[in-house]
């Protein structure tokens, strides 16, 4: 039985198959694809990447060619507005290449409700692995003092912080992105 895919889920699939010919003509990568309305609005957003940055002249050259294609194979019914940009820097990573590309990186995420592993919420740490239905997460633990610092031996002022390596099912984290530090 062949499974049925949302009208926006089709959008983005066959958006991202015109794209990908046209992102490689032009030296860049198809980061993601997102066909979303706001307000009363319909926009298929491409977000293209490259090592060093992709530049505004290379979001007008996609952009361009997509356009044209886009109108020859008339995949959108709606009005919509066609964005070619760049994910940013704390990106949001959604599918399993984003990932893959974000290994040994500093991610931060929030969750649909707390966890007690997490210790709440939201969490931040060094992304170590992940698999279909699970991330791993390396979190910085800060040990609890009575808030005097006690002298070790040697010589450092208080407990060391430690790491530990938390498990978080990937139905639970409401968003998942590259650490930013502003």
């Amino acid at each position: 039985m062949a499974s049925r895919i949302s009208g926006r889920a089709r959008i983005e699939n066959e958006a991202e198959k015109l794209t990908e010919p046209i992102a490689l003509k032009h030296g860049v990568r198809i980061y993601d694809v997102e066909y979303v309305k706001e307000g009363p609005e319909y926009y298929l957003n491409i977000y293209i990447d490259k090592d060093g940055g992709v530049s505004i002249l290379d979001c007008e050259a996609v952009s361009r060619e997509l356009s044209d294609k886009l109108d020859e194979t008339d995949l959108i019914s709606d009005a919509y507005t066609l964005v070619v940009s760049s994910p940013g820097l704390g990106r949001t990573l959604t599918k399993d290449r984003h990932l893959q590309n974000s290994l040994g990186e500093k991610v931060e995420g929030k969750l649909f409700k707390a966890d007690p592993d997490v210790g709440g919420k939201e969490f931040e740490g060094v992304l170590t692995a992940w698999d279909a239905g699970t991330i791993t997460v390396e979190i910085e633990t800060v040990p609890v003092s009575s808030g005097r610092k006690k002298k070790s031996k040697e010589g450092q002022n208080g407990p060391e912080n430690s790491s530990r390596a938390v498990v978080i099912p990937r139905k639970d984290i409401a968003v998942l992105r590259l650490y930013l530090d502003i």
